[in-house]
């Protein structure tokens, strides 16, 4: 692969790294499609437990690659809507993937990069971070990362960032709930290697679980049927092979069959 850089430091931890630090990891189409490829071989890989998405270079991602952008300028409706997809695709690739996705932003984020980052289940950010949802200054739309950002951003946030396109902080996204960690610098890949060691810690079919839970059960309405739903899942994981040891761990007071 020429843009993307992927680890397997153990088989149950995946590294997935930008790698176009020249152009501040911007996208164009191979960096599309290997992300793609990355994401789809990874959501079917049976020890995996956890996914780092990071950036090498000083950015995390600085949006579309400006060659990219000079032949989209030529393109027909047609084949902006095909490459759109390319893109929408990609987004919904890494958004299903199965196990948390961690991500380390050590940069500027920017225009598609904050999709990227919207899809992370844990976000950890250096406190030197800018955002800037900034395709309204080129007469663009954030359309096709839309989704991702106003569910990890909020709507009211939104309705302020899209339109402005001015840039944010790392400061300001964490008090609005998009950022779950705030670093200094220097303390970023401490970070994120803690949060990664507590993922490998937890059952590993219970934080699937917690993850699929999250997507089926936001928005919902309390309703009779969603409290026999919550009630069966519960049901199952107790009684599977995982929940009970699980069980029988805590109680004996010794450590859970995936971890040894």
């Amino acid at each position: 692969m020429n843009t993307i850089e992927l680890l397997r430091p153990s088989p149950h931890v995946a590294e997935v790294w930008l790698n176009r630090p020249d152009v501040r990891n911007a996208f164009n189409s191979e960096l599309i499609a290997e992300l793609t490829h990355t994401f789809l071989q990874l959501s079917t890989a049976p020890d995996l437990r956890v996914v780092q998405l990071g950036a090498r270079g000083k950015a995390f991602c600085a949006g579309a690659d400006l060659n990219w952008m000079r032949d989209m300028a030529d393109y027909s409706w047609a084949q902006n809507q095909a490459d759109a997809q390319k893109l929408a695709d990609m987004l919904w690739t890494l958004d299903q993937c199965p196990v948390p996705v961690v991500g380390r932003l050590q940069g500027d984020c920017y225009a598609g990069g904050m999709g990227l980052a919207a899809i992370c289940d844990v976000l950890v950010v250096s406190s030197s971070v800018t955002f800037c949802l900034s395709e309204a200054r080129l007469g663009l739309s954030p359309a096709t990362i839309s989704p991702y950002v106003l569910r990890a951003l909020g709507a009211q946030a939104a309705r302020r960032y899209f339109v402005t396109a001015e840039r944010f902080s790392a400061a300001q996204a964490h008090a609005l709930g998009m950022v779950h960690e705030l670093c200094e610098p220097e303390a970023l890949d401490a970070k994120v290697a803690e949060l990664v060691a507590t993922l490998v810690a937890n059952g590993p079919a219970a934080v699937r679980a917690c993850k699929q839970l999250v997507r089926d059960v936001s928005g919902q309405p309390l309703s009779a049927e969603l409290r026999a739903e919550t009630a069966r899942r519960i049901a199952d994981i107790r009684a599977s092979s995982e929940g009970k040891e699980g069980l029988q761990s805590f109680l004996g007071k010794r450590p859970a069959n995936w971890l040894v």
